[in-house]
């Protein structure tokens, strides 16, 4: 019973699983801060292109 108690407790793999998903976690934060100002100035930059076509 010493054993599993010992191992559990110096078994990080949950630790280092929560670590992940936190940084995925702040990466899709940043990503769905940034992308609607892109899409406007994407959409923006196809406009002035298709005034300027033919």
């Amino acid at each position: 019973m010493t054993k599993f108690v010992s191992r559990f407790m110096n078994d990080e793999s949950g630790a280092t699983a929560i670590e992940y998903g936190l940084i995925a976690a702040l990466v899709a934060v940043a990503i769905a801060a940034v992308l609607p100002t892109l899409g406007g100035r994407l959409s923006n930059t196809f406009g002035n292109v298709a005034n300027k076509l033919p």
